[in-house]
C-alpha cells in the first residue's frame, strides 16, 4: 500500500493544508465511501451536506466549503484538479513491463535507451528507436524505423507499424493500432486497386490513446496528432487527419481522411466527421453529432434527435420523412398568397 503524508500531498497539489501534516494518506476516494487514511474531494457545493458524515481523514475542497468540513482540509480553487493530482500521487497501477523479458524479440540494430522495459513476446523491429524509460507491454509490435519518445508507455498488444514517430510521455492503451493503412483505393471498371499508403504518423508529446483506437498512416503526407491530445477508446482516425493541440475526443468517434481539427476542441462520443474539411479552434461537438460541413466559428454544436419514448419517436420520424412534401406545399401556399397581394 502506498502512503503519503498530508504535508507531502498538499505540496503535490499546491493546496493550503488545514490539519495534521503528519497524517498518512493511503488512497483517494469519494466522500461517501471514504474511511480513515483516505482523502476525498468535494467539487460541487451542492454536495456540501455530505461533509458532516464523512469518515475521510482529509477532503480536497474550495475555501467556500472549508468551514463545513469536520476533518482536515486541502483548500484549493479547483478541487477536481486536486483529485487528479492526488490520484497521480497515490497511483498503484503496475508498469506494463519491468525489464526486458527473455521471450521479447528485439532486432540487433534497434536502439534502446536507458531504463527501457519490454514485456513477454513483444517484437521490436529493425531500426526502431526506444528512448530513455520507454515501456513496452507484453505482445506489442513496434515496426521498422519507428521512434518512441522518452517515458512513453504501451500497454499489452499495441501494434505500431513502420515509420511512426511518437513523442515523450505518451500512453497507449491495449489493442490500439497506429500506422495501419488508410482507406485508399482507385476503381478500375468495378475492380478495387489499392493505393499504397506511403506517409507515416507523427504524434506529439503527452498524447494518450485509448484501447482499440486506430490511427491510419497518411497516403503521401503524414497523419498528425499534436501535443497534449487525449483520444478515448475505439476511435477511428483516418489517413492524413490533423488534430490540434489540447483537443479531447471521446469514445467511438470516427474521422474521415484529411480532416483538420483545431486546438482545444472537445468532441463528444460517437461523433462522425466528414473528411477534407476544417474545424476551427475552440469548438465543442456534443455526443453523436454528424459533422458534414466545416466549422469556422468557436462554439457548441449539436445534431441528431434526442431520445424519446418509442411512440413519440415514430411520429417524429414519420414527420421527418414528409418534410420535403410539406416544404413544397408551403411554397405553393406562399406563392398563392403573394399572387393574391
Amino acid at each position: 500500500m502506498m502512503s503519503i503524508t498530508l504535508q507531502q500531498l498538499a505540496q503535490e497539489l499546491g493546496a493550503e493544508l488545514r490539519g495534521e501534516p503528519a497524517q498518512l494518506i493511503h488512497k483517494v476516494t469519494t466522500l461517501d465511501k471514504a474511511g480513515p487514511g483516505d482523502v476525498a474531494f468535494l467539487t460541487d457545493g451542492k454536495y456540501q451536506h455530505l461533509l458532516k458524515d464523512t469518515r475521510a481523514s482529509a477532503v480536497i475542497l474550495r475555501e467556500a466549503d472549508s468551514q463545513a468540513c469536520p476533518v482536515a482540509c486541502l483548500v484549493m480553487s479547483d478541487p477536481y484538479l486536486g483529485f487528479a493530482l492526488a490520484a497521480q500521487a497515490l497511483d498503484t497501477t503496475p508498469a506494463p513491463a519491468l525489464d526486458i523479458h527473455p521471450s521479447a524479440v528485439v532486432a540487433a540494430d534497434a536502439a534502446l535507451g536507458d531504463g527501457v522495459a519490454i514485456g513477454a513476446n513483444a517484437v521490436i523491429e529493425s531500426g526502431a528507436v526506444l528512448e530513455e524509460g520507454v515501456i513496452i507491454g507484453p505482445g506489442c509490435f513496434v515496426g521498422k524505423n519507428t521512434r518512441l519518445g522518452a517515458r512513453t508507455r504501451l500497454w499489452a498488444n499495441v501494434t505500431i507499424y513502420h515509420g511512426v514517430t511518437m513523442g515523450t510521455d505518451c500512453l497507449v492503451q491495449s489493442g490500439a493500432v497506429i500506422g495501419s493503412d488508410g482507406f485508399g483505393y482507385a476503381n478500375n471498371k468495378g475492380e478495387w486497386i489499392k493505393i499504397p499508403q506511403l506517409g507515416g504518423v507523427v504524434i506529439g508529446n503527452r498524447v494518450e490513446i485509448g484501447a482499440c483506437t486506430t490511427i491510419d498512416r497518411g497516403a503521401l503526407d503524414d497523419t498528425r496528432i499534436a501535443d497534449n491530445v487525449i483520444i478515448d477508446n475505439q476511435c477511428q482516425i483516418a489517413h492524413n487527419v490533423d488534430i490540434g493541440y489540447g483537443t479531447a475526443m471521446a469514445g467511438g468517434t470516427v474521422m474521415a481522411g484529411s480532416l483538420k481539427v483545431g486546438k482545444y476542441c472537445i468532441i463528444g462520443g460517437a461523433s462522425v466527421f466528414n473528411g477534407h474539411m476544417e474545424i476551427c479552434d475552440g469548438v465543442t461537438i456534443t455526443g453523436m453529432a454528424m459533422v458534414m460541413r466545416p466549422i469556422t466559428e468557436p462554439g457548441i454544436y449539436s445534431s441528431g434527435i434526442p431520445l424519446q419514448p418509442n411512440k413519440e419517436w415514430r411520429k417524429t420520424a414519420a414527420r421527418v420523412m414528409r418534410i420535403d412534401d410539406m416544404h413544397k406545399r408551403l411554397s405553393q401556399l406562399e406563392k398563392k398568397l403573394n399572387n393574391n397581394d
